[in-house]
């Protein structure tokens, strides 16, 4: 007879899942009701508005999809595109691919804008693009790139977009909670993100949400969208207003309870306090590798505070490093994909994992097993930089206090 499985207590600090809050595990175990229950609509109902906290937006149509983001990126195209269709697409990592294969998949042709990975989109080739392509309807890019910690600038390349009478679809599966996410203020027109990230959540969750003018577009397509199951004109039906609700699926109740609590957790937090406090702990994240002679891909001001892309030095096996630290000291980290595997670290502080303890953990961890592989960083001098970050980050807030 096969024993129940109980996995080990990890600490999450990879590319997600990310460490999820106990109290959202608390949740997840509570009584399971129906999933057309009164209560449960109005639970529904309650995690929408909050969604729409998350996304800083007002749009009617914002609900989670019942799967993880990979969904939530196929319900934004499956939808918006329709064969024929030519569609802008920015890559500048894996998930920029990602977007392509939707693209094609939909019947439609991609246009490919493509930069470095490490390196943000470039506006002048979107602009370029457009020009070129007066045809296309639809731009699409990835707004934190997951396999680089690149962000890109969303509010430019959104008005570009509209600009060429194109709307605009936008990944925030490792932004959303962690870094600044306006959809409204920046005029998004499909948005889509994860439940496994900055927001705290178990995987399977993939919130999205969709302007006016996405929604008008999809209610007056030309061909079926292609997917039953991701058809917003049906599922608007289960995630509509009001107490009676049109059967679409069985929603993921207990998932769905652990979203809600995530997301109540994040509005107690504050969500400006939640990407403050993803820049404080990525601030002294940075302050201890570079004490140890250690690199980012990204520049500076591109970089994500909640996903940090760390050469690996000359001589260093990666892979025996990240086994150690799982190993030895219950750590996952991440590794690099394309072009840069086997050349980066993604670690990430993404939501409840981003704290000091992780960081001071982390540095602690590696500076012992890099010493072990000759890579000899000065003892002690992680963390006392990073100390020394969340001093100074904490003389700023007491600055702001009695400014």
């Amino acid at each position: 007879m096969t024993d129940s499985f109980h996995p080990p207590k990890r600490v999450l600090m990879g590319p997600g899942p990310s460490d999820v809050d106990p109290r959202v595990l608390e949740a997840m175990a509570r009584p399971t009701i129906g999933h057309l229950d009164p209560l449960f609509v109005t639970m529904m109902d309650e995690l929408k508005g909050m969604l729409q906290y998350a996304f800083r937006t007002r749009n009617a149509l914002t609900l989670p999809v019942s799967a993880p983001g990979s969904a939530g990126m196929e319900t934004a195209f499956v939808n918006l595109v329709e064969p024929g269709d030519t569609v802008i697409v920015c890559q500048n990592g894996v998930f920029g691919g990602r977007m392509k294969e939707n693209v094609e998949r939909c019947g439609a042709t991609p246009v490919m804008v493509e930069d470095e990975w490490g390196r943000p989109v470039d506006p002048q080739k979107l602009e370029d693009a457009l020009k070129a392509h007066p045809e296309a309807r639809t731009v699409a890019f990835v707004q934190a790139e997951t396999s680089t910690g690149a962000e890109s600038d969303t509010r430019t390349l959104v008005e570009i977009a509209h600009r060429h009478d194109c709307l605009a679809i936008v990944d925030t599966v490792t932004a959303l909670g962690g870094t600044p996410v306006e959809t409204d203020a920046w005029g998004i027109d499909a948005v889509y993100s994860g439940s496994q990230k900055c927001l705290s959540c178990t995987p399977g969750l993939s919130p999205v949400s969709f302007s006016e003018a996405a929604v008008a577009r999809i209610r007056n397509r030309k061909h079926k969208v292609q997917s039953w199951f991701l058809d917003l004109n049906l599922v608007m039906g289960y995630w509509g207003e009001g107490a009676k609700r049109a059967y679409h699926h069985t929603a993921p109740i207990n998932a769905l309870y652990g979203l809600h609590e995530a997301l109540v957790l994040l509005q107690a937090e504050g969500i400006e306090n939640a990407w403050a406090r993803h820049r404080r702990n990525h601030e002294a994240l940075r302050a201890g590798l570079e004490a140890m002679g250690l690199s980012f891909v990204v520049a500076p001001e591109h970089r994500l505070p909640q996903l940090n892309a760390v050469r690996v030095p000359e001589g260093v096996d990666e892979a025996a490093v990240r086994g150690a630290l799982l190993d030895d000291y219950g750590i996952e980290i991440g590794a690099g994909l394309g072009p840069l595997a086997g050349r980066i670290w993604r670690i990430g502080l993404m939501g409840y994992a981003s704290n000091p303890r992780n960081v001071y953990l982390l540095l602690g961890a590696l500076e012992a097993i890099l010493a072990a592989q000759g890579h000899a960083p000065a003892r002690g001098a992680a963390t006392d930089a990073a100390r020394a970050a969340y001093s100074a980050a904490s003389d700023q807030i007491k600055a702001a206090a009695y400014a």
